[in-house]
């Protein structure tokens, strides 16, 4: 079933676009929340008229969204979120945290044009924000654990301190794998 779009729905399609969706999903949900209409030739006729009266309208929009996304070039947003021993999230990160830590920087966003799966371990993500029909932003997520401690940093060592450290470490090694050999048995 064609459906000519009335507003934006973020992974079927933007406004004014036609799309082809399943007849009960255009019946039950897109045509009755006013959300579509069927695309009828009168309909497309009607379509094509308004797109050439606003295109100017719409260039006028699609360059305000661009500014908006110039200001995410460079921007990655760091979350601290509470982490178990084994790098598991307490809970998830997810569109509405990242609009929140956006906000923090300055840059209010939208979280509903926001798209990202919900994140659950520690690491680098992406998240794409959708700012107009062809304005999209891949956006770095960084998730780090709140209760980390820094990593030490490595220490320069002189080639005369090298040497007794290495004796100390193969004397601390020998009776290690003595000890874990009856243990195994």
């Amino acid at each position: 079933m064609k459906i000519i779009l009335k507003e934006d729905i973020i992974g079927l399609g933007y406004k004014n676009d036609v799309v082809d969706v399943k007849p009960g999903y255009g019946r039950n949900f897109l045509i009755p929340k006013k959300k579509g209409v069927i695309a009828t030739p009168s309909a497309l006729k009607v379509l094509a008229e308004n797109l050439r009266q606003q295109a100017h309208k719409i260039e006028v929009q699609k360059n305000a969204a661009q500014k908006r996304a110039d200001q995410l070039e460079g921007v990655v947003v760091e979350v601290l979120a509470k982490v178990s021993s084994t790098g598991q999230l307490y809970g998830s990160v997810n569109a509405a945290i990242v609009a929140q830590e956006l906000a923090k920087k300055g840059i209010e966003i939208d979280r509903k044009i926001i798209t990202m799966h919900d994140i659950k371990h520690v690491g680098e993500y992406e998240a794409t924000v959708h700012f107009f029909k062809d304005v999209e932003v891949k956006l770095p997520v960084k998730v780090l654990a709140e209760n980390q401690e820094p990593a030490p940093a490595p220490v320069e060592e002189t080639p005369a301190e090298e040497a007794p450290v290495e004796e100390t470490a193969t004397e601390v090694e020998a009776p290690a794998e003595e000890e874990e050999a009856p243990a195994a048995e």
